[in-house]
């Protein structure tokens, strides 16, 4: 076995509207930063697991996302692995 980090950024379906997003863009606007067209808000969330190879890690990952990480019907998501860095 060996050990493997994780990284899931879960976010919504471009389709979906995004009202957090929203209060962040206005928030930025007051502020003055005009520029900004818009903002989404999503979910980052890491993952130390152990298995047997990468592919093992992102299919036991794949099935955490679709059992209980994000909302399928109107969250995407996408997961990055790598290998922890020594202590």
């Amino acid at each position: 076995m060996s050990r493997f980090v994780a990284e899931v950024v879960v976010s919504l379906k471009p389709v979906v509207n995004d009202p957090q997003g929203l209060t962040v863009r206005a928030g930025l606007h007051q502020l003055g930063f005009a520029e900004v067209s818009e903002v989404r808000v999503g979910k980052h969330i890491v993952i130390d697991l152990e298995a047997e190879s990468e592919a093992a890690a992102r299919a036991r990952v794949g099935d955490m996302c679709e059992r209980l990480l994000r909302n399928p019907v109107i969250e995407d998501h996408t997961i990055s692995i790598h290998t922890p860095e020594p202590r």
